[in-house]
């Protein structure tokens, strides 16, 4: 059974979805904060202010009855092992390998995955999985296949130079026409490591399909949920809808794509740019949003 947990709205909450994007109504009070994880929620650098914010935040989060939602790149694996490394607060979902998979949470520290996602995305690609198009990408050069655990049933992951990131995504799509795939693929470049990271998913699937499919499985209104990203895998979320923060340390063309999205789609106050980087940055867009609708200070 799929549960909504401490995740409820203190308001009714109705679903508004139109071509695959929210449709953005009156701003709702915020109920959810979902947030990528890596340059977004841990500090950068174990900095000892952002620490410090990290806990506020969740104490915020707590106080205000905003539930918690992890959106990463990161493996399940991965995640649980950022909760003991950055003391992280524990989410009541977490959305991971970029969109391909979701854990519920299962009292006070166990995750089950949900079944009825993975069914979904396997109804998206049918016989052709992910060992029918890597055979496919052998001919593709300059692809070193990421590690075991970071690969999925719906995901698979190289690593490439990253200046060479757009022109094999380019190649990449071409094979992927050419044989009809029904995969996306995703190109970044990872902040820490520097390495050029691909990611073939499901046509369409992203950590913004991941979330809508969740929010539309739990009832959650979208205009209730915050999203806070840094970096391009974040872009279709933070473009979709929901209230975004942007934290300081996002890269230049990430700003400036989300800025033009929200701002051709008539949503610019739904895009809150922050003037800290990371964790506390989050904070100070959880805060903005947050002011209308409680005594919070924005900064």
């Amino acid at each position: 059974m799929l549960r909504f947990g401490m995740l409820g709205c203190r308001h009714s909450c109705f679903l508004l979805f139109a071509y695959g994007e929210v449709v953005q109504n009156v701003a709702r009070r915020p109920a959810v904060l979902a947030t990528d994880l890596d340059g977004t929620l841990i500090p950068l650098d174990q900095d000892p202010q952002q620490r410090r914010d990290l806990q506020i935040l969740a104490d915020l989060l707590h106080a205000e009855t905003v539930g918690l939602v992890f959106v990463t790149g990161r493996h399940f694996a991965s995640v649980e092992s950022a909760f003991l490394e950055f003391g992280l607060p524990q989410p009541e979902w977490v959305l991971c390998d970029v969109g391909t998979s979701i854990y519920a949470r299962q009292g006070d520290s166990n995750y089950e995955l949900l079944t009825a996602y993975a069914q979904h995305l396997a109804g998206l690609v049918g016989e052709k999985d992910v060992d029918w198009i890597g055979a496919l990408l052998q001919k593709v050069s300059g692809l070193r296949m990421q590690e075991s655990e970071k690969q999925g049933p719906y995901k698979l992951s190289f690593y490439c130079n990253a200046a060479a990131v757009g022109e094999k995504v380019r190649q990449i799509e071409m094979v992927a026409e050419a044989n009809d795939a029904p995969y996306s693929v995703v190109g970044s470049i990872d902040p820490f490591t520097h390495d050029g990271l691909i990611d073939l998913l499901p046509r369409g699937v992203s950590k913004a399909y991941a979330l809508k499919f969740w929010a539309e499985q739990q009832k959650v209104d979208p205009g209730a949920i915050l999203f806070a990203g840094d970096s391009g895998n974040d872009l279709a979320a933070l473009t979709a809808g929901y209230r975004a923060i942007l934290v300081r340390n996002a890269a230049a063309d990430v700003v400036e794509s989300v800025q033009q999205a929200l701002s051709d789609k008539g949503q610019q106050d739904s895009f809150f740019h922050a003037t800290e980087p990371a964790t506390s940055g989050v904070l100070q867009g959880v805060r903005n949003y947050l002011s209308p609708f409680s005594d919070s200070p924005k900064a």
